[in-house]
């Protein structure tokens, strides 16, 4: 069986969801906030790499541009939940996976939407008071199709 990351098209597929998502999120009044303070010229690339990885994909992202703590500080210290942020960070990946062509086949799109909307709700949630609580070593966490897979 092939790995959700060979099933939504690897590395082509993959970066083309990144890039959908980030023109969706740019163009959402309410999520483009997140983005207002800038943001890496590489996003997209960096992103589609860790996403890949999350995926079953290579491990790119955590050889060349950093490990989980990092990313989770990026999220974190925000002044506490923003749960209408992130139903329309999810909305607009929803919308991002018919953007990419990654919604035609069922099983890959509930896979990818549940993998996001769970990174999204819980993986990038966890220390919202401060990045200062993020632990060194946290790991990339993995996704299967039936959820969180070992690493």
């Amino acid at each position: 069986m092939p790995t959700v990351y060979e099933a939504a098209g690897s590395a082509d597929g993959v970066r083309r969801l990144a890039h959908a998502w980030h023109e969706r999120v740019l163009a959402d009044e309410v999520v483009s906030h997140a983005f207002s303070h800038g943001f890496h010229p590489d996003h997209t690339e960096r992103l589609a790499a860790y996403w890949a990885e999350a995926l079953g994909g290579p491990t790119t992202y955590s050889a060349e541009y950093g490990d989980e703590t990092t990313v989770v500080r990026m999220h974190s210290g925000n002044g506490g939940p923003h749960h209408e942020m992130d139903d329309r960070a999810i909305a607009c990946f929803d919308l991002a996976l018919a953007d990419a062509g990654l919604d035609r086949d069922e099983a890959v799109r509930r896979a990818l939407h549940d993998y996001f909307a769970w990174t999204t709700t819980h993986t990038m949630e966890r220390y919202t008071a401060s990045a200062d609580d993020v632990p060194d070593g946290l790991p990339l966490p993995h996704w299967g199709w039936d959820g969180p897979a070992a690493g």
